[in-house]
């Protein structure tokens, strides 16, 4: 061969060469881009023995998935059932997930292995949900099952993803100390099955958890349960509804107390009081003209003392006139306070609503008011015969009062001082301007209700479309209701059977197996329209048992 063809076909090959590698090259270098996120989290191809399988002798139990997978919070997430003194061993090869048994196993015994969330896929933690392994040591499964619904008490809507497990009688004891070894969760119907149970008495929950620790924590979490066991012998059980509640702390206790900025002192607490009282011990002097406003619930407050030149001061939080805990507030002999007295008001996007007076609520309580500060401009005519008023049952709160008309522009000034608080602070000038809402944007809703037995009392709420409550009516005797001028929208009625005639809806108590009052949700969707008078019947049904 020529050396010239040499030379030729050799350049030719380290052309191809440099090209190859340049592409490898970037391909090395470029990840995949584009495509639809991953969403599925990994799908069982086998498991090595089979699931429930019987006479089981195996040492170990291999689950094979079809993605390389990853264990999150293991000792939280995994349980066996029958308990083991030795727990099974956990470990990831490959594709795979070799469970190892250290303990012997009982003979002729049903177990359960659950492994919660621990099970996700390693790019996007997509869980496996509600994935187990049953198998039996002797020639039978234990085959009986507890099923039900899990919904929420207030909304009787179904829980998706709450937990529902059981106790042994026995070992009931551990409820709110131990993680159940049995337990699952339920789907987008709040339903559960809880299954391959064996003979005996159980105790049945469902928890709504913060943390995902499947131990009942009564600040954070939401409870049900059977006030009676559940006792399984030769027949599944179903139908074992539960109704999720907030649980009302059993003791007192203080979340949260400051001394704020501005000189006044907030509390928050874990109950929710009913006639809650507040007395200054120390300086005793202080207790009479301290102001204090409590939050919707009673389970917050502000208290605003006229003299801070203390210490230290002890305030009493009181229910009923019985002592609930004595609080301690510190002070420094430096410490200097700001204070900015603002307001809020009612104005909803420039417009006040019909039939609403114009109010305003501070930050602090007001002492005085000087009206001769206050300018009102109609269509910017200056208007005198307006009234200002203070909220007999709110000490923050102030109104303007005025015959608003419809289509008229309103100009409110208020000059610096107009207002004076305690601690003798006075507002900056501030201004609003505002219309009256037309009737016509809003609708009226009336409503006749029938009670089922005429001793007992109900409160019956409305509740908007996100389920906030708008209006509470506590009713004795069969009543007609008008609800005027309220905004177009979605509305619902809600009924509590107030057993113990308070007003209010009680929770329930885990401690004393005692369950929460019970509520009707009417399904009845009562939609306002705007410019529209609606009259509707409700029948409140009897109330039946959980």
């Amino acid at each position: 061969m020529a050396k010239k063809d040499i030379l030729s076909k050799f350049n030719v090959f380290n052309t191809v060469l440099f090209a190859s590698l340049v592409l490898a090259g970037c391909a090395s270098m470029q990840q995949p881009q584009g495509g639809p996120r991953d969403l599925a989290p990994p799908k069982v191809i086998k498991m090595i023995p089979e699931n429930l399988t019987v006479n089981f002798n195996a040492k170990k139990v291999i689950i094979q998935f079809d993605e390389y997978f990853k264990l999150q919070n293991e000792f939280k997430e995994f349980s066996i059932s029958p308990e083991l003194e030795k727990p099974p061993i956990l470990k990831t090869k490959q594709k795979s997930l070799e469970i190892t048994f250290p303990d012997t196993l009982e003979k002729n015994t049903t177990y359960t292995m659950n492994f919660g969330a621990a099970i996700a896929d390693v790019n996007e933690s997509n869980v496996i949900k509600n994935l187990s392994y049953v198998f039996s040591t002797g020639p039978e499964l234990d085959s009986l099952s507890i099923s039900g619904r899990v919904t929420n008490s207030l909304t009787g809507l179904p829980e998706l993803d709450a937990l529902a497990f059981i106790f042994p009688i026995e070992r009931d004891t551990l409820f709110g100390k131990n993680k159940p070894s049995i337990y699952i969760t339920t789907d987008s119907s709040g339903n559960y099955s809880l299954k391959n149970l064996r003979k005996g008495t159980y105790r049945l929950y469902a928890l709504k958890e913060k943390n995902g620790d499947k131990i009942y924590q009564q600040n954070l979490d939401d409870i049900a349960f059977l006030k009676d066991s559940v006792v399984l012998v030769d027949k599944n059980r179903d139908s074992m509804n539960l109704k999720l509640f907030k649980e009302n702390a059993a003791a007192l206790r203080i979340l949260d107390k400051k001394l704020n900025p501005d000189g006044s002192i907030s509390i928050v607490i874990n109950q929710k009081l009913k006639s809650p009282e507040v007395v200054v011990l120390e300086p005793n002097n202080l207790d009479v003209s301290k102001k204090i406003k409590w939050s919707k619930n009673n389970d917050s407050l502000k208290v605003w003392l006229t003299d801070l030149g203390f210490d230290s001061t002890k305030i009493v939080l009181k229910e009923a006139g019985k002592l609930l805990q004595t609080i301690m507030i510190t002070r420094g002999k430096k410490d200097t306070y700001q204070r900015l007295l603002t307001a809020t008001d009612n104005i909803e996007g420039k417009v006040l609503p019909p039939a609403r007076h114009f109010k305003m609520t501070f930050n602090f309580p007001i002492e005085s008011s000087d009206i001769s500060k206050i300018s009102l401009l109609e269509d910017s005519v200056a208007r005198q015969n307006f009234t200002l008023e203070k909220d007999s049952l709110d000490l923050l709160s102030y109104y303007v009062k005025y015959p608003w008309k419809p289509k008229k522009i309103y100009d409110l000034k208020f000059s610096e001082g107009a207002f004076t608080a305690i601690f003798k602070a006075k507002n900056k000038e501030f201004s609003k301007s505002f219309e009256l809402a037309s009737k016509d944007n809003y609708g009226t809703l009336s409503v006749k209700i029938t009670i089922p037995e005429k001793d007992k009392a109900y409160v019956l709420e409305i509740v908007n479309e996100t389920k906030a409550v708008v209006n509470t009516i506590p009713i004795r005797q069969d009543t007609t209701i008008n609800f005027s001028n309220y905004k177009e929208g979605k509305y619902f009625i809600r009924v509590i059977y107030d057993a113990n005639k308070n007003g209010i809806w009680d929770t329930g108590n885990v401690s004393l197996k005692a369950q929460p009052e019970k509520i009707y949700n009417e399904p009845k969707e009562l939609s306002i329209k705007a410019n529209w008078e609606r009259n509707e019947k409700i029948e409140i049904p009897k109330e039946n048992p959980i």
